[in-house]
C-alpha cells in the first residue's frame, strides 16, 4: 500500500528512549512540598508573633507572605495528586494539565499578599504608627532570609529536574520573601536608626517586590497554558526532521501538559513512499530528534504525500 497523494497516513505515536520515571519525579514532588511548607510555616509563625508584638506592618506583611506559602505548597499538591489520573475518553491526554492550574492558584495567593501587605504599609504611613521591639523584629527577619533562601533553592532544584512550571513559580514565590524579608530588615534598621516612617515605607517596598513576582508567575503559566513553547524547540523538529533521508520537508509543533513535552511532527514524503516505509521514516525521525530536543517526552508522527 502507498501513501495517496494530498492525503495524510494517520497519525503515529512511537515509544521514547527518553521515557521518564513519573512515579520518582512525583515523590520527589511531594518531598519538596512537604519539607518546604514545615520550614515556610515555622518561619511565618516566628516572623508573625514578632510583628504581632513589635507593630512592624513589614514583618507583619513578609510573614503573612511566609504562611501563605503553606498555602501554595498545598495548591502544588493537589495539582501534583491530580495530574496522576489516568486519561479517559473525555480526556485523552490525561490530567497533567492540573499541575498548571495550580500555577495559578499561587499566582493568586501571591497578588493577594501584595494586596494585604500594601494596605497595612499605607495606612500606617498615613497614621504615623509607631514600632516596638526593633531588635526582636531585625533577628525575626533574618530567620525570614535565611528560612526563604533554602526553601527556594530546594524547590527551584527540584522544579527543574522534573520540569515542573509550577514547582519553578512556588520557588520564585519563596525567592520573593527572602527579598520581602530584606526589605522588612532594612525597615526595621531604619526605625532603629530614628526614622519611624522607615517600616511603612519599607512595607512599600516589599509589596512592590511582591507585585514583580506576581507578573512573573502570572506570565509563566498563562504561557504554559497557552500551549507557548521555545521557538527552538519548533526550529530543531523541523530541521532534524526534514534532514531524515526520505523526508522532502517537516512542519512540527509542540505543546506542555504539566511536565510533559509533547511534539508533533507532519513529514512530506513521495507520494510512492509505503506505509510500511513511511512508519519507519517516522520512527527515525524520533530516535533522531531524542538528543535534539532531550525534554520531548512525547512523540506523534504523520506522514503526507507531497
Amino acid at each position: 500500500m502507498h501513501l495517496i497523494n494530498g492525503v495524510r497516513d494517520p497519525a503515529t505515536s512511537f515509544p521514547l528512549e527518553t521515557a521518564i520515571d513519573d512515579a520518582g519525579e512525583r515523590r520527589q514532588a511531594n518531598r519538596a512540598i512537604a519539607v518546604s511548607a514545615v520550614g515556610l510555616a515555622l518561619t511565618g509563625l516566628i516572623e508573625l508573633a514578632i510583628a504581632l508584638v513589635s507593630g512592624s506592618v513589614a514583618l507583619l506583611g513578609d510573614a503573612l507572605h511566609n504562611l501563605s506559602d503553606v498555602s501554595t505548597s498545598a495548591l502544588v499538591f493537589v495539582g501534583f495528586r491530580a495530574s496522576r489520573r489516568l486519561p479517559t475518553e473525555r480526556y485523552p491526554y490525561g490530567y497533567e494539565r492540573a499541575e498548571d492550574l495550580a500555577g495559578i492558584g499561587v499566582a493568586l495567593v501571591i497578588w493577594g499578599s501584595a494586596l494585604v501587605a500594601g494596605f497595612e504599609s499605607v495606612d500606617k504611613l498615613l497614621r504615623h504608627g509607631g514600632t516596638a521591639h526593633v531588635g526582636w523584629g531585625i533577628a525575626a527577619a533574618a530567620v525570614g532570609i535565611a528560612g526563604n533562601q533554602l526553601v527556594a533553592r530546594y524547590k527551584l532544584t527540584v522544579g527543574r529536574r522534573i520540569r515542573s512550571a509550577t514547582m519553578v513559580a512556588d520557588a520564585k514565590h519563596s525567592w520573593l520573601d527572602a527579598l520581602s524579608s530584606a526589605g522588612a530588615m532594612l525597615g526595621l534598621i531604619g526605625v532603629a536608626l530614628g526614622w519611624a516612617w522607615a517600616d511603612a515605607v519599607a512595607g512599600i517596598v516589599v509589596t512592590g517586590f511582591i507585585c514583580h513576582v506576581g507578573w512573573e508567575v502570572t506570565a509563566d503559566i498563562a504561557h504554559r497554558l497557552l500551549d507557548g513553547v521555545d521557538p527552538e524547540i519548533i526550529t530543531a523538529a523541523e530541521t532534524t526532521a526534514a534532514a531524515v533521508p526520505g523526508v522532502q520537508h517537516a512542519h512540527a509543533r509542540a505543546r506542555w501538559t504539566g511536565r510533559t513535552l509533547r511534539v508533533e511532527v507532519e513529514g512530506f514524503l513521495d507520494p510512492d513512499t509505503s506505509l510500511a516505509a513511511a512508519d519507519q521514516i517516522g520512527r527515525t525521525v524520533a530516535s533522531a530528534l531524542v538528543p535534539q530536543i532531550p525534554d520531548m517526552h512525547s512523540f506523534t508522527w504523520s506522514a503526507r504525500a507531497v
